[in-house]
């Protein structure tokens, strides 16, 4: 592997680093992610449009400006890979769906002209589940993305075409979006790193349902410095988000780490009793071992989901009717049977399911954030069952317990979006079988900095011990594989 190949795995800030000190020039960078897609995308299928003539002018453009010494963008020169839930000016958008297969907006939304405001160039777009259903990226326009540590298997959803890329060095930063677990899930499987930040920290003024803080747009990379980088780039106030907030100027400047010997965490293995495979409560609680000696108090405990699976599926279920009700009626055909049953199961509860179902999200939010009066976070796993073969489409039971629903393996990151929670999710290790395993710090809505930087300790701490380091696929077999 030459020397460009092997620069694609740096951090971003690092890359950004050696883009201002002319070490490395946007071309050469640009230019090497192609080639890396290039190699790599016929086999896990991570990236369904590409951008590269464009991105190829941008560089060209991007090294210029700084051989003239001009003002550069918190992103200048790097190249970013954007979900394809995300409008693109000139740039296919499909959302995952046969409806929009050959769909070209002609803007971008706010989030993605943020990434050209800083200077970020976009690669192409990356795959992801119909409209965001699931938790697998597979649809039937795109077909599936692979799993970089076992091609076999899903790389989780809805933002798994993103975390392939950037497992694989693909491109420097991606967006992603959080509903039930789309950023979180993708993370744990592809041993990347992916933030939800508090509802509105980065606008999405195209939400159908924009006064539900469920949807959230996060960003994802290799690093959790390399998180808040891009999140810093796309957060702002747009008045055509309800939630949007105004600029947080604790947002504003990098994070740094928490200091762990103050901190008092709570380890929940399945937050309230969350469908959890065995081995994966063995792992969590061998990962986190090593929290108890290092911070001033990390002891088991659950928080409080009383009743949040029906809430959630309750509330789930109405926003996608609102969302996809007229795809329904008009393009049933053309739909995947997760969007189907979504609308469908949303359509048989009644106003008094869903006014139940605001109340206990009520009771769960405010015993959320009165847990913070005692804990700084809670860390749970990122995953409640390992990668699994993509063409399952789902799982469908855990350790032989058959689930109530579809969505059921995904309560462990469900139930904090419920809270309105913000939630880093980071490496932790490989599980008994060599494929990645991540954990969940989460927090309040409004402690975006503090969850970041308590994730950035802990990232640091992780990264002394085998065990717990960030695993790394195997590029080269990757690419013998797909020649």
């Amino acid at each position: 592997m030459d020397k460009m190949q092997e620069i694609l795995t740096l951090p971003a800030t690092e890359l950004s680093s050696m883009l201002r000190t002319k070490q490395l020039s946007s071309s050469e960078l640009v230019d090497a992610s192609i080639q890396r897609i290039e190699a790599l995308n016929p086999i896990l299928n991570a990236v369904v449009t590409d951008n590269f003539a464009a991105a190829r002018k941008a560089a060209k453009k991007a090294d210029k400006a700084i051989k003239d010494g001009d003002d550069l963008g918190l992103l200048h020169g790097l190249p970013v890979g954007v979900k394809d839930l995300e409008v693109t000016k000139g740039l296919r958008t499909t959302f995952g769906s046969l409806l929009f297969a050959e769909n070209i907006p002609d803007r971008d939304q706010s989030s993605v002209a943020a990434l050209h405001r800083e200077g970020g160039i976009i690669i192409g777009k990356t795959n992801t589940p119909e409209f965001g259903a699931g938790g697998n990226t597979r649809n039937r326009l795109f077909g599936a993305t692979c799993n970089p540590f076992d091609p076999d298997k899903t790389s989780g959803g809805s933002s798994g075409g993103t975390a392939a890329g950037l497992a694989v060095g693909m491109m420097a930063l991606a967006t992603g979006s959080d509903y039930g677990g789309s950023v979180r899930t993708p993370a744990g499987f592809c041993g990347v790193a992916g933030f939800r930040p508090s509802p509105g920290v980065i606008p999405a003024e195209d939400r159908p349902v924009s006064l539900s803080p469920f949807s959230v747009l996060g960003p994802m990379a290799r690093n959790v410095t390399d998180l808040d980088l891009l999140l810093r780039a796309q957060m702002g106030a747009d008045r055509r988000d309800p939630f949007s907030v105004s600029m947080n100027y604790d947002l504003e400047w990098p994070i740094e780490p928490a200091d762990l010997s103050s901190l008092v965490l709570m380890l929940s293995d399945d937050l309230d009793g969350a469908p959890l495979s065995a081995a994966y409560r063995r792992l969590f609680h061998q990962k986190t071992a090593i929290l108890q000696k290092n911070c001033a108090h990390a002891q088991t405990g659950h928080p409080d989901f009383t009743d949040a699976d029906n809430a959630f599926e309750v509330l789930r279920g109405v926003n996608f009717i609102a969302a996809h009700i007229e795809k329904l009626r008009q393009h049933k055909d053309q739909l995947g049977p997760f969007v189907i049953d979504n609308v469908e199961r949303g359509l048989k509860y009644t106003a008094e399911d869903v006014a139940r179902a605001h109340l206990q999200q009520s009771k769960i939010a405010r015993n959320w954030l009165a847990l913070f009066d005692e804990v700084d976070a809670v860390i749970a796993p990122a995953c409640s069952v390992p990668p699994f073969p993509h063409e399952n489409g789902t799982v469908t039971q855990i350790d032989g317990q058959p689930l109530d629903t579809y969505m059921s393996w995904l309560a462990l990151t469900y139930r904090p979006t419920m809270a309105m929670a913000c939630v880093a999710a980071i490496p932790c290790g490989r599980d008994e079988n060599g494929l990645p395993f991540g954990v969940q710090v989460l927090g309040p809505p409004g402690s975006d900095r503090k969850i970041l930087n308590i994730a950035l300790a802990l990232e640091q701490l992780f990264a002394q011990n085998p065990d717990t380091s960030r695993p790394l696929p195997d590029i080269a077999g990757l690419m013998k594989a797909a020649s």
